[in-house]
């Protein structure tokens, strides 16, 4: 297993000479904001900068965000012409996310989610609101229950659109919080039991589709499921 050698240290899915995939860890920032703590961006600069002695700023452009709490695949572009190409995947909506989540509750095997979310910029609270409210956005996924133990459930989430907080909130709404998730409604855990599993693009220059798989966390509460 390759990992960029910093602090923390991040293990390397994939990379090639136009992208770079990691399993971000859970409690790093995506990317740098007004605390100052470490955030994955930067750190994968610092790996690309040592790991092939390239002077001056690094290029990597940032194509999507994870959650701080949440772990999982983050993918990054090496080039601009794969920022651009992946950029307009993504506003295609032809790329495909799925995570995994332990939630509370019993939910249907199977399901669809829409709401429309507002974000509230000062609290950064998202919340579930009327259609037509100034300002919100409409958001869907699918979901399927993999396993139910007692009153836990693990899920598999498919995001068809990507709000902020989105999974968190939906499912929130429906009486079925994320494990840990303190935010919108469970509990006090040190953590949150929500995964970005798998993803798949069409390769930027090879034109062939490519999914990236991130290990699910070796800790409770995901230990207590066989998937």
């Amino acid at each position: 297993m390759k990992t960029t050698g910093t602090k923390p240290d991040i293990e390397i899915i994939y990379e090639d000479n136009h992208l770079l995939t990691v399993d971000k860890p859970k409690g790093l920032l995506s990317q740098e904001d007004h605390t100052g703590k470490p955030d994955l961006l930067n750190l994968c600069k610092d790996y690309i900068k040592k790991e092939y002695n390239k002077p001056g700023n690094v290029f990597l452009g940032l194509l999507h965000r994870l959650d701080k709490p949440v772990s999982g695949v983050m993918l990054f572009a090496k080039t601009s012409k794969a920022a651009s190409r992946i950029s307009e995947q993504i506003r295609r909506r032809t790329v495909r996310k799925t995570y995994l989540a332990v939630v509370e509750g019993k939910p249907p095997e199977t399901g669809f989610l829409t709401h429309h979310l507002l974000k509230e910029q000062s609290s950064n609270i998202v919340r579930a609101v009327n259609a037509g409210t100034k300002g919100a956005k409409q958001a869907e996924l699918t979901f399927k229950v993999l396993e139910q133990k007692n009153d836990l459930a693990l899920l598999s989430v498919n995001l068809i659109t990507g709000r902020a907080h989105q999974i968190r909130v939906q499912f929130a709404n429906e009486g079925y919080p994320v494990w840990g998730d303190r935010k919108y409604g469970s509990g006090s855990h040190p953590t949150i039991a929500l995964h970005a599993w798998k993803m798949s693009i069409e390769h930027p220059t090879h034109k062939k589709e490519i999914t990236f798989t991130a290990g699910l966390p070796r800790e409770n509460p995901w230990q207590l499921f066989k998937h």
